[in-house]
Order: structure tokens, then sequence, then C-alpha cells
């Protein structure tokens, strides 16, 4: 991850590829791209590029050659090791994935793909499922940690996850790739990208299956009933095109299409506790991204000005036993427009403004429409201080306007390579409109009358780098107070604004690098996670997590990567919530990969899984994978 010394630095071509550097950039992006080697350049914080060490948020980057090294196949993998994040998955590939983070609700992260907003208004609390995204197209990935609405607006209480696919730029290049392994694994991939004169052209097609994971715990099962495995399939078709009209004026487009099948273990209610279901349940999906975007740049490139449309729509249909089959589709329609005005040398003034409608038919049909504007100024004071303030209000058109806020500010010593940064800001998560209009009479009733979960948190932490960049490290503390959580009434018969919850931890890594070709780091995480109305821990939020890396080119040819996460016990409930609080064991894993150049176009690969063959379940009623191999070969044109 590229908030340590293992970075692999994203060049500022990649940025201009992809449509987030501003065309103002012009000259000065020349400039950056000789200094390249020492600034990290994020987006997600500010939402204009601007380098990682003039950032007070925490934020962790990993890119595609992180991505590759580790092998990582869906989404899931690449969020396991980053800090801040507890990721669980339902089973094996496929399977409902959430994430919380910092201990904040699996709804409160804020998850963007290319800039579309792809939350899922037909899920009942408007999540992304971060079980269906593959990783072959990805060039980084960004994770913005603490409130974020004053500048994304609903559900960034917790954080941000921006996803940067890969962009075409130079000669047309072409690569392919198969593999195979444990639990009836295969996977294959294929890309194509360059750019011809004016326009820049990138496509990938993407297939992921495993036809054999072992999920349901034989103890749950009845004398004599025998296992069904989960199986999954994964169709990713993506391309991202640039036109460069003028040397002001280009156009853009994004689009994605995933197509999924997924048989699982569903549950049997007739009977208490529920029992796995003898018979499988189907989940089929259908999901479609997409953006255009023109971007103009004025004032002799002191305006940067870009003006979006993004459309996704996801379809789920899922058919169990002994029930009808049930049809969700949810859709979203964003305008969006973003200008970034260089007051001077050392300030930039972002203004933007966004029109939303989100629908739902499942077969409750219902929309609501979310009207906003930001502000923020982006500031250096002197040659060591750095500030970033912005403000946002929605206008909601089912429950009125909200505002958000947030202000970081950091001080920075390049010569004693110290860094001091806080942020306070606040947050919100809108009721989703299945909370809001869905009845399930009659023992459930939906609340049209809720009102935004609110929040305020701050951090405030440092990071220090030793001479000749060999060690790294640092410490952040975080807070987070939640207001007007949704949850069932005293009757347990509809949704109100009862909960109230706090959240704060550390969050610490050492990064160090004792030989050219050998990479180190350690993240260690501490979440306390409350309800404060019941004075109680939080479910599924463990308290304790541990990541270690370790990347070493052992020769020009040949890679290694060695991968350990430690989790500590946690609470949660069981397979149906009947038992409502356990205990839930830790576990630990260790990943190893190899790749060996034997050409300069062809590669061959392995990855060894959970090497020890931990058994471990998370959630509680659902295996994880045991110990697993993999390899396959990777050729490029």
């Amino acid at each position: 991850m590229t908030t340590g010394l293992t970075a692999r630095r994203v060049s500022v071509s990649a940025l201009l590829a992809c449509g987030v550097l501003p065309a103002w950039a012009g000259s000065g992006a020349q400039a950056a791209a000789d200094a390249e080697a020492l600034q990290l350049i994020v987006v997600t914080a500010t939402r204009i590029p601007t380098p990682e060490a003039e950032l007070a948020s925490s934020v962790t980057v990993v890119t595609a050659d992180e991505i590759a090294a580790q092998q990582q196949r869906t989404f899931a993998d690449v969020l396991r090791n980053i800090p801040g994040l507890n990721v669980v998955q339902q089973g094996g590939p496929g399977s409902v994935t959430s994430v919380f983070m910092r201990g904040t609700s699996s709804n409160h992260t804020k998850v963007l793909v290319d800039g579309i907003d792809v939350g899922d208004p037909s899920n009942a609390n408007a999540a992304f499922d971060f079980g269906q995204l593959l990783t072959a197209d990805i060039e980084r990935v960004e994770v913005l940690r603490g409130p974020q609405s004053g500048l994304y607006g609903s559900d960034a209480i917790g954080g941000v996850i921006n996803v940067i696919t890969q962009s075409g730029s130079g000669p047309m290049k072409a690569a392919a790739s198969v593999e195979g392994g444990s639990f009836n694994s295969f996977n294959q991939t294929a890309g194509l990208s360059g750019s011809q004169d004016a326009l820049h052209y990138a496509a990938n097609v993407a297939h992921l299956h495993s036809g054999a994971v072992p999920v349901t715990p034989l103890d749950l099962l009845g004398p004599g009933e025998p296992r069904n495995d989960d199986s999954y399939d994964n169709l990713t078709l993506s391309t991202k095109l640039g036109l460069d009209v003028t040397p002001s004026f280009d156009l853009g487009l994004v689009a994605r299409y995933t197509s999924t099948h997924l048989n699982y273990t569903g549950e049997d209610f007739s009977t208490f506790p529920a029992l796995p279901a003898a018979e499988q349940s189907e989940s089929n999906t259908d999901e479609y991204y997409g953006r255009a975007t023109a971007r103009l740049a004025l004032l002799k490139g002191a305006l940067n000005q870009t003006l979006g449309v993004a459309f996704m729509r996801n379809q789920t249909a899922t058919l169990q036993p002994q029930t009808p089959e049930t049809l969700n589709t949810g859709e979203r329609v964003k305008v969006d427009w973003q200008g970034a005005l260089r007051l001077a040398g050392s300030e930039t003034l972002l203004l933007g403004v966004e029109d939303a409608r989100d629908e739902i038919s499942q077969p409750l049909s219902a929309s609501t429409r979310i009207d906003s504007g930001y502000v923020e100024l982006q500031s250096r004071l002197g040659g060591h201080w750095y500030s970033a303030l912005n403000a946002r209000y929605d206008v909601n058109d089912r429950f009125g306007g909200k505002l958000t806020w947030r202000i970081a500010p950091a001080w920075v010593s390049t010569a004693t390579g110290t860094k001091l940064k806080a942020s306070v800001g606040t947050g919100f998560k809108a009721p989703t409109l299945s909370e809001l209009f869905q009845d399930f009479a009659p023992f459930f009733f939906a609340n049209p009358n809720l009102r935004p979960e609110s929040s305020v948190g701050y951090d405030a932490g440092i990071e220090q780098r030793l001479p000749g960049n060999r060690l790294r490290l640092g410490a952040t503390y975080y807070h987070n107070r939640i207001r007007d959580l949704i949850t069932t009434d005293v009757t347990g018969t509809t949704w109100a604004n009862v909960g109230r919850a706090t959240t704060d931890g550390v969050e610490s890594f050492i990064a160090c690098q004792p030989a050219r070709q050998l990479t180190l780091r350690l993240d260690y995480t501490y979440t306390e996670a409350t309800d404060d109305v019941l004075q109680q821990e939080l479910l599924r939020r463990p308290r304790h997590k541990g990541t270690l890396n370790a990347d070493w080119q052992l020769t020009q040819a040949l890679r290694l990567d060695l991968n350990v996460l430690a989790v500590s016990h946690w609470v949660d409930g069981n397979r149906d919530f009947s038992i409502p609080r356990l205990d839930a064991p830790g576990y630990t894993t260790v990943s190893l990969a190899a790749a060996l150049d034997v050409t300069r176009a062809l590669t061959v690969f392995g990855r060894l899984d959970n090497l020890f063959d931990r058994r471990y379940q998370n959630p509680v009623g659902f295996l994880q994978p045991a110990f697993g191999v993999s390899a396959g070969i990777r050729a490029k044109l």
C-alpha cells in the first residue's frame, strides 16, 4: 500500500490519462513529472490532485502493481489488508460482502468507480456489495477514512473508497491471462489499451469462476445431510475512452457491465432456530455503470471544469426454495459539474453542484431526488502549513436540507521528515428508499418520516520519515459520534431514529526498506465501537487487526509477496441471529504469491492462500476458504 515506503508512485501521465489531473496542470504537470518519484498524488481527499505529503486526511492508496504482486482477483481481497477496515463476506467469492470502516456501519462508506456512485438503491440499506467487483482493470484504489460528507454527501460517515480503472496511452498494448486452482477455480482476463493521435482507449474482459467452495459448517447440518458447496461466475466487460479535442478541451467515457451467477445455501426458517436449507438458492445480478465527461480549461488554464453525466443500474433476481422468484432493481442518474479555480500559486477554490435521482423497483416502486452544492478552499500557508476547508449542502426531496463540513490542517517539515495532521468534520447517511416505503405487513412497516443519520468526527496523528527514506512510521487517533441511527423502535414494528454510537481507535504503521529489492510494512488498527443506548459493543467490529506485507524482488525475473492478516475476536450473532450476541474467535491467515518473468512477454505465477489451513468463520455460520493453491500464465504484447 502506497501510504508506506512500499510506495510505487503513480505517474503524472497516468493521472492525466485518467482524467483526474486538471488541464491547468499544463507545464506544471511536466515539472511534477520530474519529481514524481518523491510525490504520491492523491485525488479523493480533496477531489483535486494533491501531493499526499500535504494532506491531513488519512488515506491509503493501492496500485495495480501491488494488486498484481499479491494476485488479488476480487476487490474484497484488496480491502482486507487496509487499516481501519473490517471485511465481512458471507462465504466464498461472490457472496454478500460488507465493509465496516473505522467501526461505523456497513452502509456508512461512499463507494465510487470512475466517478460513479455505485451504492445500490435497491438494497435494504443501500450499501454497495463489494463481492461483485473484480480487479482486472483497476489502476488504483484510494481509501479515505473519516467523515467526508463535506465533499461527498450522504453515505460518507466512515469514509470514501474510490476506484480508478486503467486508461490507455502510448502504443497499443495487449495482455491476457489464464489461471486455475483449488475450489474448481478457473479465471481468465484479456485487455487492450493504447492511444492513437487524440484518442485514448482501454478495453478489458474478465471472467472469474469458483465451482466448489465449502461455506456451511458441518455441525449446522442435520444427521446425514450433505453439504452443498457454493459456486460463482462473474463476467465483467469494461472500457474507458478519451478524446483530446483541443489542448484545453477533452471528452471521456467509461462503461462497465457485470453479470454474476451465485449458487449458495440459504436458511430454512421452518424450524427454530433456522437451519441451512437442504436445497440451494440462486442469485443472478446484472450491473450497468457508465459516465460521460467533458473537461474544459479557461482563463489560460486557471479554471479547470468538468461536466459529467453518470448512470448505474443493478438488477438482482433471487430464487429460493419454495418461494417465488424476486426481482430487485435499483437505478441512479446523476449530473454533476465541478470547477477548480487557481486563485494564486498557493490557493485553489473548488466549486461543485450535483443533481441525482435514485429509483427502486422490488416490486415496490419509489424514488428520491437530491440536489447538492459544495465548496472547498485548499491553501498553503508559509513553508509548513497546508489546509483544506470544505462545506456542502444537500437538499433531499424526502427530508429537506443537510449541511456538512470538514476542516483538515497539516504541518509538514521536509527538513525533519515530520508531518503533524488533524481533521474534524461531519457526515450523514440518508434513510434508504426501503426504510422509507417498504412494508412487510402485518409484522413490520416503513417510516416515511425518518431523518438522516448524522455524525461528528475528528482525528489527529503524526508521521515521521527518517533520513535516507528507509524507514517511515506513524499513528493516528480517531473519534466518531453518530446520532439518529436508524433502527427498530421499541415496538419492533417500524424504523425510528433512536440509535446512538461512538467509535474511536488508533491506526498505526511502520514501513521500511532494508534493501532496495525488499520492502516491509506492518499495520495495526485498534477499534472500539459502542452502542451508546444499550452500552454494549457493536457487532462485527474486532478490536485488533494487524497486517504484515513483505514484497521481495528476489531477482530481476522473480518476485515474491508474503501477506499476513491477523484479526482478534469480535461479537457476532449466529447465522439466523436467533442468538443475537456471541463471541467469535479471531484468526490469522498467511498467503504467499510468486511471479516469474520467463521472457519480457510471458510470466508464470502462482499463489498459496491460507497457507497454514486456518479454519475460521467470518461472519459466524459461514466458513472462509481453507488452504488453496492456484497457478497461471500471463502474456503481454
